[in-house]
């Protein structure tokens, strides 16, 4: 499967420090995802490898090849790159996550997958979750936007420890133009999930012009004190230039922030805050 990247250890993904994994591959197309060079799979075209300034990729057989010991992480390559994707991804086996995953046990609290969309690939996280759950004490997260219909996939929700849901807009048509997908799947969800006792966090972004009043307590009343409520801010770093272009690049006031977390917190989401 590939893997974009892997974070050792993370406070910010799920209770306690974790380890994060990140599937390329995603279904939806944010206007302001943060790390849109997730979103497809690399078509190795070879642009990215003309950029390279020390030769960490070639081209070999037609296909982009990454050297991960020269390279020094400039991302010229991703800046390239004009299909929303990153050269710099690595197949992994469920073994051989298990062997980097269990170098980091001792330090860890459980493991997050995340993306991308790491949804798109169930049948590989269960067999990944059981071996954990198998030969581990971590516990085993998912950060997703929910576009997957969860209710289909009764084992893979069962060895999930927690759910991390993206709710980015309740409105269906402001959803379509931010994302390019219907918000019926993630609502769905959402409601799902709170069912199951799996939802553990959700999250939206307040990225400038979009209906958070609308959004936030739609929310809100749908989780009241169940689960935590994360509100982001916008950030441009990572953002691709369309969509600087459409949010801007100042990050969300401050005087905003506090004013949508008290919103959450007045239609009962009480565990809400900001980041």
């Amino acid at each position: 499967m590939p893997i974009n990247k892997i974070i050792s250890f993370s406070c910010i993904d799920g209770p306690g420090n974790r380890m994060v994994i990140f599937f390329q591959g995603c279904n939806f197309q944010c206007g302001y995802c943060h790390n849109p060079e997730t979103i497809h799979h690399c078509i190795h075209c070879g642009d990215c490898v003309k950029t390279c300034p020390v030769g960490a990729l070639t081209m070999e057989d037609g296909r982009v090849s990454w050297d991960d010991k020269i390279c020094v992480g400039c991302d010229a390559c991703i800046k390239t790159c004009k299909h929303l994707s990153s050269p710099k991804t690595k197949d992994y086996t469920i073994e051989e996550l298990m062997k980097v995953i269990k170098k980091s046990e001792a330090f860890l609290d459980g493991i997050t997958v995340s993306g991308g969309e790491c949804s798109l690939n169930i049948p590989f996280l269960v067999e990944l979750f059981r071996l954990v759950k198998k030969e581990t004490k971590l516990t085993c997260f998912v950060d997703t936007n929910g576009g997957i219909d969860l209710s289909c996939f009764n084992e893979f929700v069962e060895l999930t420890d927690g759910f991390m849901l993206d709710v980015k807009a309740v409105e269906e048509e402001e959803h379509k133009n931010l994302t390019g997908m219907s918000n019926e799947m993630v609502l769905k969800n959402l409601t799902y999930l709170l069912e199951r006792n799996k939802l553990y966090e959700v999250r939206t972004v307040l990225a400038p012009g979009l209906h958070h009043e609308l959004t936030i307590p739609y929310v809100a009343n749908s989780i009241k004190e169940k689960c935590i409520y994360k509100l982001l801010k916008y950030r441009q770093f990572g953002v691709r230039k369309a969509g600087i272009e459409q949010f801007g690049t100042a990050s969300t006031p401050k005087e905003y922030m506090e004013q949508m977390i008290n919103l959450a917190k007045k239609h009962g989401a009480i565990n809400t805050i900001g980041i």
